[in-house]
């Protein structure tokens, strides 16, 4: 059984930076990414970033540029750097891994790290 843990998640001003990290438990396909989502409040949960176990990385435009997505492999770790917040990036923010074809999560999820930009 895989399982998510999230942290890192606080109170931010508009601009400032927070990471977050995910530690996760069991055992992940080999051929899956890594992947970070989030919701805001009244929102559908998103994609945010993904990363393949050999570092290749993608992005949704909304974070282009400001947010950074890493992982350890030995380590079954995963962490995402985020830049230049806004207050359109308040939400939760969940990690899970995901197939090379799909958006969809394969796991179930975990408690989330919420995120809140406010000045």
């Amino acid at each position: 059984q895989v399982q998510f843990v999230e942290s890192g998640g606080g109170l931010v001003q508009p601009g400032g930076s927070l990471r977050l990290s995910c530690a996760a438990s069991g055992s992940i396909a080999i051929t899956a990414l890594m992947a970070w989502y989030r919701q805001a409040a009244g929102k559908q949960r998103e994609l945010v970033a993904s990363i393949s176990r050999g570092g290749t990385s993608t992005y949704a435009d909304s974070v282009k540029g400001r947010f950074t997505i890493s992982r350890d492999n030995g380590k079954n770790t995963m962490s995402l750097q985020m830049n230049s917040l806004k207050p359109e990036d308040t939400a939760v923010y969940y990690c899970n891994a995901r197939g090379p074809f799909t958006t969809q999560p394969s796991y179930s999820w975990g408690q989330g790290t919420q995120v809140t930009v406010s000045a």
